[in-house]
């Protein structure tokens, strides 16, 4: 990744801006300009921050326990240790580096952090300056490089989809086919899984984000399978449904119906769209079959370095997509009492169309 060139984005942004730094917590974002990998536990707890001059040296900011990584991941960065806390660091360190006004992610950093930070800083008469969206605004647009890594991501998380299923019958519930799966994402190399697996048996699929428990895996139910995975930081995000056993009519139709409405979608998908229309597309075929109830969430969303980023599939964005964007395209049906059906897999955006990333489509057919 040529992370010099993305920081010299960032720095010509500030200079434009009339602004002298910007500290990036976001860890998504730290990794997009850096490379580090460093992980959060949460957003109250951090790895560290990446503190981007206007003019200058880079400085990562970091604790004792992820010092020896930072000084790996980011050799080319002055890697700072703060052993009595970050505002303990940050204002001196801005005073010497002649830092007189200071951009922060305002949706991102603690509300808490940041009236202290902001306190802290005005003593010394350094401006805090909130800000959003600056840094995502430039991983919307996926490089080849990047484009390389999320198809990796993808045929992984496929693979691994592929294990778990010939071998279906060893896992009598859903918790037990859940840690199936996060188990061979491991085994086979990924970093973690880009979200909590969902698995849900019968009734259960009604949930669009059930949480697998010890519900028995139904021989002859729907059972839906969301699962991603982050492979070189980059996530993976589809999901298959199936009948273990025997499929009825009513699922076969139901079945055949999302399919429709998920390669109407696709149909749609090329640079210069409204993301309201791809979303629209899909859920024009639900809707005239009689189902459009029972599909209530938005058609898709970007996937990257986070599973779930901007541009939304969303009836209510108008926003347009471009080519290097990547979506993914999963339209369900919801019924309470019987269960649910999702067919999702991920799409680059390119000028004349879309590329599937996923290369198993026979999942799509019933």
């Amino acid at each position: 990744m040529d992370y010099y060139q993305r920081i010299a984005k960032v720095q010509e942004k500030l200079r434009r801006k009339k602004i002298d730094a910007f500290l990036v917590s976001k860890p998504e974002n730290r990794r997009y300009l850096s490379g580090y990998r460093g992980g959060d536990h949460g957003i109250g707890e951090s790895s560290g921050m990446l503190l981007v001059p206007a003019r200058g040296k880079v400085h990562l900011l970091t604790d004792f326990r992820f010092n020896l990584q930072a000084e790996q991941d980011v050799p080319w960065a002055e890697v700072v240790t703060y052993p009595k806390g970050l505002l303990k660091l940050l204002g001196p360190l801005l005073g010497d580096l002649q830092i007189t006004s200071l951009a922060f992610e305002s949706d991102y950093t603690l509300h808490s952090f940041a009236g202290k930070m902001m306190t802290a800083l005005a003593r010394q008469g350094i401006k805090s300056v909130p800000t959003d969206g600056l840094v995502e605004a430039m991983r919307l647009i996926k490089d080849e490089e990047e484009i390389d890594l999320l198809r990796r991501a993808v045929r992984l998380n496929e693979e691994v989809f592929t294990e778990v299923y010939h071998t279906l019958s060893d896992y009598p519930t859903e918790i037990d086919v859940a840690l199936a799966i996060e188990t061979g994402m491991h085994r086979r190399g990924a970093e973690a899984p880009s979200f909590s697996t969902i698995v849900a048996s019968g009734k259960n699929g009604a949930h669009p984000h059930a949480v697998p428990g010890s519900s028995p895996v139904e021989k002859d139910a729907s059972l839906t399978i969301d699962m991603g995975l982050i492979l070189n930081g980059y996530c993976s995000d589809m999901t298959r449904n199936l009948v273990p056993g025997t499929a009825d009519k009513q699922y076969r139709q139901l079945h055949r119906l999302v399919r429709r409405a998920h390669l109407a979608g696709v149909a749609t998908i090329r640079a210069g769209i409204k993301c309201c229309d791809a979303d629209r597309a899909a859920r024009h075929i639900i809707a005239d079959a009689g189902y459009g109830e029972y599909f209530g969430h938005s058609l898709g969303h970007g996937v990257g370095l986070a599973v779930h980023e901007e541009p939304r599939l969303s009836g209510r964005s108008s926003k347009k997509l471009q080519a290097g964007m990547i979506v993914t395209v999963e339209p369900g049906i919801y019924i309470p009492g019987w269960g649910g059906i999702r067919l999702e897999n991920m799409y680059v955006v390119r000028d004349e169309g879309c590329e599937n990333l996923n290369s198993d489509t026979t999942w799509l057919d019933i």
